[in-house]
């Protein structure tokens, strides 16, 4: 079965602090794409009990993986190079975003979706998240860090492809491009 899929979707994932809407933002400009943050799909009561050091639910979560995998097919499905920042922690979470492929096999792991895990030492993370929350730019205390740091579940089957957070954004973007179209498919454009 075929639907004529053109279009490529990554998502950038990790805790929060790992520097998924930076990166992403970054390689979504590079490669003209578009940048989705998974945070702006968040309802407001999600948001609130975030803000609130309240861990989400799979209640919570399920509704809103499953927006973001309807806004992820209608980019595939439009041809389009999209990337979504978005924590994905756990793998059926993933599956949620792989399954925006409608050829997707549930198990297979075989996707046009496909996943960068922004990999940093708690420490980075929580300096990180520390600094902007100071700054006033994010809804997500520094408290909530380990709860995703504990729910963070990496099956090496999935293919999710590592990238060290602690490099220069620029570096991260190479390296991730490089992955994406590996030099032997580039030499053809």
């Amino acid at each position: 079965m075929t639907s004529g899929l053109k279009g490529i979707a990554v998502v950038i994932m990790g805790v929060s602090g790992a520097g998924k809407s930076t990166i992403g933002e970054m390689l979504a400009k590079f490669m003209n794409g578009s940048f989705l943050d998974a945070d702006d799909y968040h309802p407001l009561s999600n948001k609130e009990k975030m803000h609130k050091g309240i861990p989400l639910t799979d209640e919570d979560r399920i509704p809103w993986l499953e927006t973001l995998q309807d806004t992820l097919r209608e980019s595939l499905i439009s041809g389009k190079f999209v990337i979504l920042g978005c924590s994905a922690l756990q793998k059926r979470y993933r599956n949620i975003l792989r399954s925006a492929d409608p050829n997707y096999d549930v198990g297979s792991y075989a996707s046009v979706v496909k996943f960068v895990l922004l990999d940093a030492p708690a420490e980075v993370l929580a300096a990180r998240l520390e600094k902007r929350a100071a700054e006033g730019n994010h809804f997500m205390p520094a408290k909530l860090l380990q709860s995703q740091l504990d729910l963070l579940q990496i099956d090496e089957l999935e293919g999710i492809f590592k990238v060290d957070a602690t490099l220069s954004p620029q570096t991260i973007i190479s390296i991730i491009y490089t992955w994406i179209f590996p030099p032997q498919e580039n030499k053809n454009l």
